[in-house]
């Protein structure tokens, strides 16, 4: 350990007093992440900033060139002449743990981490915690003093970022469910922003991701804001008039306090796309045991019908079709008090369970804080009405519970959702939200919130006609930010038309599968969807998995294409989409297989035309290629399993 600290040491430079001048630097364990502390202004009159710089083939590249820290309570501020008292001893942070479900089966947080320590003129303190991980830096804010209660006035943290950066970013709306749009240069637009926030320093080939993780109870949610400023991103509190006006937008606090972990996820495309570190820096589970906890595949009827539950008939054709599917589970949205046609709810799980597989039921979040009155209501919204309907639904076998409509980040809100997972797990209640936060490391700390929406999904299909020619686009940029930091319930995989059509391939819908990930995946075509593809195809979703052990990106440019690879135990699965509105050929190796094996691969893609499959089997090894075929708009999945 001696020799490990010492190491460290080597890693910090330390300068004297002097204004515009670092005062220490931490490199990551494979020491191409840099991040370092720098003063600047004059003297009376300075701020703390951190730099973060990326090495790449022996160069060190600024990626991040400020990052501005501060914070202002209601007594007092932290950030004009905070005065360095010392960095504390410098940490090792290294551990493993396992997620049961998500893009990786086998997780590690591995990171140099310094606590530096501040004083502000009027002699109150605060530390900055940094740390450097190989895929990336995390800091936060820490009060260390024992006593005292406040109000958080404003965050000061913000990323300044060169003009002439690519960045694709989500306009702020309180459901997380929009578009992203392309900027750099002179077509930066100027507002608030969404989680999380996708950029490329130009000239090089390091990428990074803005995002939050840890957030907790005694914090509100953040968002992105340029408006001063078109290329600092600034540290925003929650609108007032978010959630109805309900709650406070300033958060209040007790000491000691730290804030959530300020994330900048770094590298290469392949490195963000594999990256679990909003997780990695989250919270661990206290929950010991967790065999109750099943990701798996959901049929869902809302898509193809808007009031699908209320029609008894309609649910036990969407159990039937799970049932044939070989899915474990069968989702009753909305209205399901509302249930006719020849049955009513109880009728309705005693089918399901009859069947063998295991019903999930919706909730409005109730409160003042949505407009939605639609029913049932209330029933989560304190803890004697969850630990009421938690006990009914037990009682009747029901698997986990969707709730929706939260349209709030503020402190207040970011409680009720963790007192709901806490009573949740009590019951062994598996939980995903709706018209929800974006993912900020939750499931670490809960691993039976198995899915988040918080994306604009096949949903928007049934919205308006925009999603129509919106959807390629939006399928491939969603594998490069907002499915990055979490599970996504995208809804996936739907070939026939709602209210508005496709104009994405099969093949393109097919891919989708495996490309979008979420502990639990609701398939959201209508049975005869499904029941209409080839037999070979009907094969394919009936097993492909929704929780991963392994992700390798192998092609892709967000909003243009994207060749995934994913593997769940000795089988690889790759999905591939293109974007664009020409034909394309890919064509790319296998290195992930495994040296001297040979495998099987199965080939669905695009046939000729965007309605038809076309399907061949052939013999790889880790030394092959694959030549695929795309349609505009297309896509294709294989299949590639050891050939003993």
């Amino acid at each position: 350990m001696k020799a490990v600290i010492t190491t460290i040491l080597l890693l910090f430079t330390f300068c004297a007093h002097l204004v515009k001048a670092q005062k220490l630097s931490v490199q990551s364990p494979n020491k191409k992440n840099i991040v370092a502390l720098y003063q600047k202004g004059r003297e009376g009159n300075y701020q703390w900033y951190l730099k973060v710089s990326h090495l790449d083939s022996g160069k060190t590249n600024t990626v991040i060139p400020e990052i501005n820290l501060g914070l202002k309570r209601s007594d007092q501020e932290f950030s004009q002449n905070l005065k360095f008292l010392r960095n504390g001893k410098p940490r090792l942070v290294k551990e493993t743990y396992t997620a049961l479900h998500g893009k990786k089966s086998l997780c590690t947080n591995y990171a140099n981490e310094v606590t530096i320590h501040f004083e502000n003129p009027g002699k109150a303190k605060l530390n900055v915690i940094i740390r450097a991980y190989d895929d990336g830096i995390t800091f936060r804010y820490e009060f260390p003093e024992k006593n005292g209660s406040f109000v958080m006035l404003d965050e000061l943290t913000s990323y300044s970022v060169p003009q002439n950066t690519k960045r694709w970013m989500e306009k702020w709306n309180p459901a997380n469910e929009g578009l992203y749009t392309l900027m750099s240069d002179e077509k930066i637009q100027k507002q608030e922003w969404c989680y999380p926030a996708l950029f490329q320093a130009k000239g090089l080939s390091s990428w990074y991701l803005l995002h939050e993780a840890d957030l907790n109870s005694t914090y509100c949610g953040t968002k992105l804001s340029n408006t001063s400023d078109p290329n600092k991103y600034k540290l925003t509190f929650p609108d007032q008039r978010d959630g109805r006006g309900q709650g406070s937008s300033t958060p209040s606090i007790n000491l000691p306090w730290k804030s959530p972990w300020r994330v900048v996820i770094m590298g290469s495309l392949q490195e963000l796309v594999a990256s679990t570190l909003v997780d990695d820096v989250s919270t661990p589970t206290s929950i010991k045991n967790t065999n109750w906890i099943k990701p798996g595949v959901v049929s869902w009827n809302y898509w193809s019908s808007n009031h699908g539950t209320k029609d008894y008939k309609i649910v036990t054709d969407f159990a039937d079709l799970a049932v044939e599917m070989g899915w474990p589970y069968t989702l009753l949205d909305w209205e399901w008090d509302s249930m006719t046609n020849g049955g009513n709810l109880e009728d309705a799980l005693k089918y399901i369970r009859a069947k063998g597989i295991k019903p999930l039921m919706w909730y409005n979040s109730g409160g003042n804080h949505t407009w939605v009155s639609s029913t049932p209501k209330d029933r989560m919204l304190t803890h004697e009405n969850r630990l009421a309907e938690f006990t009914k639904l037990k009682n009747l076998g029901v698997a986990g519970v969707k709730i929706d409509f939260f349209e709030s980040e503020k402190q207040e809100m970011i409680k009720y959702y963790l007192d709901i997972l806490e009573d949740a797990a009590k019951f062994e209640m598996m939980v995903y939200f709706h018209g929800c936060i974006v993912p900020r490391g939750w499931t670490r700390t809960y691993p039976h919130l198995m899915t988040y929406e918080a994306v604009r999904g096949a949903e928007w299909y049934n919205n308006g006609p925009e999603f129509t020619t919106t959807a390629p686009e939006h399928n491939a940029t969603l594998p490069f930010t907002r499915n990055i930091v979490g599970g996504m319930d995208y809804t996936p995989v739907t070939f026939t038309n709602s209210q508005f059509p496709h104009i994405t391939s099969y093949g393109h819908e097919l891919a989708l599968s495996i490309l979008f990930e979420s502990g639990l995946q609701h398939m959201a075509d209508r049975p005869e969807g499904y029941g209409d593809l080839p037999d070979y195809v009907k094969s394919f979703l009936k097993s492909v998995p929704n929780a991963w052990d392994e992700i390798r990106l192998l092609e892709g440019y967000p909003g243009k294409d994207v060749i995934m690879a994913r593997r769940k135990n000795k089988i690889w699965y790759i999905g591939g989409i293109n974007a664009e509105i020409r034909e394309k050929r890919q064509n790319f190796k296998l290195p992930f297989l495994q040296k001297g094996t040979k495998y099987k691969c199965t080939i669905i893609a695009d046939g000729k035309h965007d309605k038809e499959f076309s399907s061949q089997s052939i013999e790889v090894n880790d030394s092959s290629f694959l030549n695929v075929k795309l349609l505009r708009r297309g896509g294709f999945v294989a299949i590639i399993t050891p050939a003993d």
